[in-house]
């Protein structure tokens, strides 16, 4: 396939105009389209098998980085009120909460653990970040990741199809048959000429 415009210029285009989403007043995570949008080349590229694949995973896995800051904000002193008790409390949460989410992942339609943790990862980056229509709450940012990480595999899509490809056709008029090699007959063969 040839591109009638270059992926590269056709890819720029699309990640400048993610300052529209994220520059406006629900303060959306734009950043979190690029994450779901490399996991899908990651993936092999724009296919509907594929955004399928993200589309289940990774909010799964900003469910479970939800359910983590849910679990902190009500029993983070639970073990005390010093910071090595509640980095002890964290880590007791990170530990259950991320080895559901792993054993999760031997479901078939959430298989894609790495998928599960953009969504995580992503999670986490917008709420701590204070992205959101309410930035701190944890139910609005689990909303603004998924909406965004949503966007990544129609990014990826649009970087392919709005190069506007056109198959290559080969020139066959020019080319010419090659000519077969002749066959050497090895010097003692009875059909070689003696002479």
């Amino acid at each position: 396939m040839r591109e009638r415009l270059p992926h590269e210029i056709v890819a720029s285009v699309l990640a400048g105009l993610t300052a529209f989403i994220g520059g406006n007043a629900l303060h959306l995570p734009p950043w979190a389209i690029f994450i779901s949008w490399a996991g899908t080349f990651l993936l092999g590229g724009p296919s509907l098998a594929n955004a399928k694949r993200l589309w289940l995973a990774m909010p799964a896995g900003s469910t479970f980085a939800l359910l983590i800051v849910l679990i902190e904000e009500h029993a983070a002193t639970a073990l005390g009120e010093g910071q090595f008790a509640r980095n002890c409390m964290q880590a007791l949460v990170i530990l259950c909460v991320n080895s559901a989410l792993m054993y999760v992942g031997r479901i078939k339609a959430l298989s894609l653990i790495p998928g599960m943790f953009f969504g995580f990862a992503s999670y986490f980056a917008t709420f701590f970040g204070g992205f959101g229509y309410d930035p701190g709450n944890p139910w609005s940012a689990w909303v603004c990741v998924v909406a965004m990480n949503a966007l990544g595999p129609v990014f990826a899509y649009l970087s392919m199809k709005l190069t506007f490809p056109v198959k290559e056709t080969s020139d066959t008029t020019a080319a010419t048959p090659a000519t077969p090699a002749k066959a050497s007959l090895p010097i003692n063969h009875p059909s070689r000429p003696t002479g």
